[in-house]
């Protein structure tokens, strides 16, 4: 099956990306709606995804060897294993860089973004903060810690793995 220029850079989105959700991907191609992303991965890219047993999008190993893109998250292959690795789009990283460590008090997602303000002198979102923790603990390198609201700090040593933006 030859893809097109399209139907390519999306799979290497999903490579770099994975594991990741409709939602995600929704933002990142512009798309009105996940049914949308759903109709598009069936109709474009279905030999080249799975859902893994929590629902996230993940592609097949064809596909990082097809687009030849590294996939976001690399550990030494145990499903419980702390990644080594992760790619993340830049606010991903910096949230990464200044959200609570493994010791230390988790924090909501106002007092991550005020951090990422101080820090790095941008403004995000306050949805686009909550996103990249989501994210960040979908790729297993943040928890979220449930008190009056939902909080978060890291899962791993912050030097245990490398952050390699994408």
């Amino acid at each position: 099956m030859t893809l097109s220029d399209e139907a390519t850079e999306r799979l290497a989105d999903i490579v770099r990306l994975q594991p990741t959700k409709n939602k995600e991907l929704q933002e990142r191609w512009d798309l009105e709606s996940g049914s949308e992303v759903h109709q598009y991965l069936e109709s474009e890219l279905k030999d080249y995804y799975y859902r893994d047993d929590n629902s996230l999008i993940r592609a097949t190993a064809e596909a990082a060897e097809l687009v030849g893109v590294d996939p976001g998250v690399e550990s030494d292959g145990d499903e419980e294993s702390v990644p080594s690795v992760i790619r993340v789009p830049t606010l991903e990283a910096r949230v990464f860089e200044v959200v609570a460590g493994p010791d230390e008090r988790s924090e909501s997602v106002v007092s991550v973004l005020n951090k990422v303000r101080d820090e790095f002198d941008i403004d995000p979102d306050v949805d686009d903060v909550r996103r990249s923790l989501q994210s960040l603990r979908r790729k297993g390198v943040v928890e979220v810690i449930y008190r009056t609201v939902p909080t978060f700090r890291l899962a791993v040593d912050r030097d245990d793995v490398d952050v390699e933006i994408v």
